[in-house]
Parts: C-alpha cells; structure tokens; sequence
C-alpha cells in the first residue's frame, strides 16, 4: 500500500504556472534549521473533492502524514484510496502531486519540508 501511494504522490498533474505555493496549504510555523542554510516548514493542506494538486517539486525534503482519508484519482483515471494514518516522504528534487481528490470526502494531510533557505516551497519540475 505504501509504494501505491508513493506513486500516486510521485505522479501529480504539471502546471504551466511558475514558481507557486499550493492554494490548499496552510502554514503553521517556518523556522530555521540550526546551522545551516536551511529552514523547516509545518503545514497543513485541505483538498477538497474535485480539487486537483499539481505536479511540483521542492529544494529540500518533504515529510506528509494523512490526517483524514479520501481517494484520489491519478491522470491514467486509476483511483487510489488515501487510509489515515498513511504516511510517506518526498525527496529533493523529485516530481510529485497530480492528482485529484473524488469522492465525498475532503483529504487532510500535514506536511513538515526541510527546504533551501530563499527557494520557492514549491516549484515547477525542470522540462525533461
């Protein structure tokens, strides 16, 4: 179950916008990690059903636990069921988001990033 919902994490819709924070995401509290050039950053996003996360990356490293379950679908049309309490990472630099929250239920998750200091949250992936 983990590497299915990797994967459809890895998987999110490209955007054609630039450089964007989420439009679900809220943030709790930035701070800076102790000596380095990087800060930590607690959030929590709500997607509603319908809504869609697009693809995105971040400089640092990204920590999500599912607060609330839903089910997402994936741009293949595969629907993936999210279980509270999954939880998972994302790596610097690697494309993921895409998908759309279907359903009745509202998907809850927080997420905790380890970022480069200055960067965007979220940017574009690189073309390929």
């Amino acid at each position: 179950m983990k590497v299915i919902i990797a994967a459809a994490l890895a998987s999110m819709f490209v955007t054609t916008a630039g450089a964007q924070d989420s439009p679900f995401r809220k943030e709790l509290k930035r701070g800076d990690l102790t000596g380095t050039n990087m800060e930590i950053v607690t959030s929590a996003s709500e997607i509603k059903p319908g809504e869609t996360a697009t693809l995105h990356i971040h400089h640092g490293d990204e920590s999500y636990y599912f607060l609330e379950s839903g089910l997402i679908e994936l741009p293949d049309g595969k629907q993936v069921p999210i279980p509270t309490g999954a939880v998972g990472m994302n790596v610097r630099y690697v494309p993921h988001g895409a998908y759309k929250v279907v359903g009745d239920k509202t998907l809850k998750l927080q997420t905790v990033h380890i970022v480069d200091k200055g960067k965007p949250l979220n940017d574009r992936p690189p073309p390929k």
